[in-house]
């Protein structure tokens, strides 16, 4: 039995599509590069640009769409190969905070020139001049919080 789409519907289901397509691209490339998953990625680029240099799993798990436990169990071996640190909070016991290393600090930098030239080949197969893509992420960037 055929359905027909409506174009909200369409919308969605071609968004959920095309980032899955570009995960997966993103995922490969920074594994293959800097043996880090995109998700990885994004965990220690919010605690590369922290201003105070600490974070909570909690404010992580919410910077990255995870639960506290998935930010535990991504971080665990990101910290025993020396890219985060973690502290107990000194207010709070119950509080872990996860802080980058320099080494870390320069995975991010070499993992961020891969996601730059995956989304330059990305960007130039859509055919969009700069100003378009400006456009793009202002307009993305008005669902999130």
């Amino acid at each position: 039995m055929k359905t027909n789409l409506t174009q909200e519907q369409s919308l969605a289901l071609t968004f959920a599509k095309s980032w899955n397509h570009i995960e997966k691209r993103l995922d490969c490339s920074l594994s293959a590069i800097r043996g880090i998953s995109f998700a990885e990625y994004r965990l220690l680029r919010i605690l590369a640009d922290l201003p105070n240099s600490w974070a909570s799993r909690v404010d992580l798990a919410q910077a990255v769409g995870l639960t506290p436990s998935g930010v535990t169990r991504a971080l665990r071996p990101m910290e025993k190969l020396g890219y985060v640190t973690t502290a107990k909070s000194k207010r709070d016991a119950r509080l872990a905070l996860a802080s980058l290393t320099p080494h870390g600090q320069e995975l991010v930098n070499d993992a961020s020139s891969v996601l730059d030239d995956m989304m330059k080949t990305i960007v130039e197969r859509t055919r969009k001049n700069p100003g378009e893509v400006d456009d793009m992420i202002k307009w993305l960037e008005d669902f999130g919080p």
